[in-house]
């Protein structure tokens, strides 16, 4: 009897922006313990708890089937079986590399997931079971943390009718240093996604700052914007927006709409409808942002 389990694992920047896990490595094995059966039917999960090298070689033996998934995140694997399988199924995923990680891949690192037994439905000679699932945004900022590479998502607006404005150049940059951390192009719906790296942030080295009389090193970057259109610089923020709490320190999967008022002869922004995001205020702080920051 052969069975076939299809689906798809994604991960959770913001509640409108989801990104497939591309070329990660998905592994089924066989538990080892035993699990109640109502436990079950709901599925155990893990938030991706990080399995040591040891663990991994443990639990070898009890490896049924990987495979890889693909650029959206889907998966197809299969195995053979000589009787009707009801046995709980251990799931792990493999990373190496996270999208808009700039500085190389590195070792692979295995992440538990899930113990489910999946629901088998006879299709000719074969089963077929399917399982999807979406990691949450804080467990995946905390992945995306660990191998260095930010994003931030969001939609460039119009500051009087909330409209998405589309298409722009949007260019993020460090308040620190004034360093551009990268850019993208917002889509006709004015929708944009930006990934940097660590690197991008610091050329490597950590940087120490002083905030609020507390001294420390920076986990992520303070952030203000430029927008373009083609060539043509059509809205920039102050430096000082960089202060603002949203903007301090972002972490790794972060959410900011930009609010702009494009020149004479703007672009015609598309309708949108169903929801409107909350309003990023642009009003300019007292205090300077060099008289905070200091290397």
């Amino acid at each position: 009897m052969s069975y076939l389990l299809i689906g798809n694992i994604s991960a959770l920047i913001s509640e409108e922006c989801i990104e497939p896990l591309a070329n990660a490595r998905i592994r089924i094995y066989l538990p080892v313990a035993e699990y109640n059966s109502e436990d079950l039917a709901r599925g155990i999960f893990k938030d991706l708890r990080q399995l040591s090298e040891r663990d991994v070689q443990a639990k070898a033996e009890r490896l049924l089937a990987e495979s890889t998934l693909d650029e959206r995140g889907n998966f197809s694997l299969g195995w053979e079986d000589l009787h009707l399988f009801t046995e709980p199924l251990e799931m792990d995923i493999c990373l190496n590399s996270v999208p808009g990680k700039h500085n190389g891949q590195q070792d692979w690192i295995q992440y538990n997931l899930s113990t489910f037994v999946p629901h088998w439905k006879r299709s000719k000679e074969k089963y077929l079971a399917a399982f999807a699932y979406v990691i949450p945004s804080d467990m995946w900022s905390r992945i995306r943390e660990d191998f260095g590479a930010w994003v931030i998502t969001g939609m460039v607006k119009h500051n009087e009718t909330y409209q998405g404005l589309g298409t722009y150049r949007v260019e993020a940059y460090n308040a620190h240093n004034d360093k551009l951390l990268g850019w993208c192009l917002s889509n006709e719906c004015g929708s944009y996604k930006l990934n940097f790296s660590r690197k991008d942030i610091s050329g490597s080295r950590l940087l120490y700052i002083i905030r609020d009389d507390r001294a420390g090193y920076s986990k992520g970057p303070d952030v203000y914007f430029k927008v373009y259109d083609q060539n043509q610089l059509i809205w920039s923020e102050s430096k000082d927006m960089a202060l603002q709490p949203e903007r301090q320190q972002i972490p790794p999967c972060t959410k900011l709409n930009l609010f702009i008022k494009p020149p004479g002869g703007e672009k015609k922004a598309p309708r949108l409808t169903g929801w409107f995001n909350d309003f990023i205020s642009n009003t300019k702080t007292k205090s300077h942002y060099k008289d905070l920051y200091v290397m």
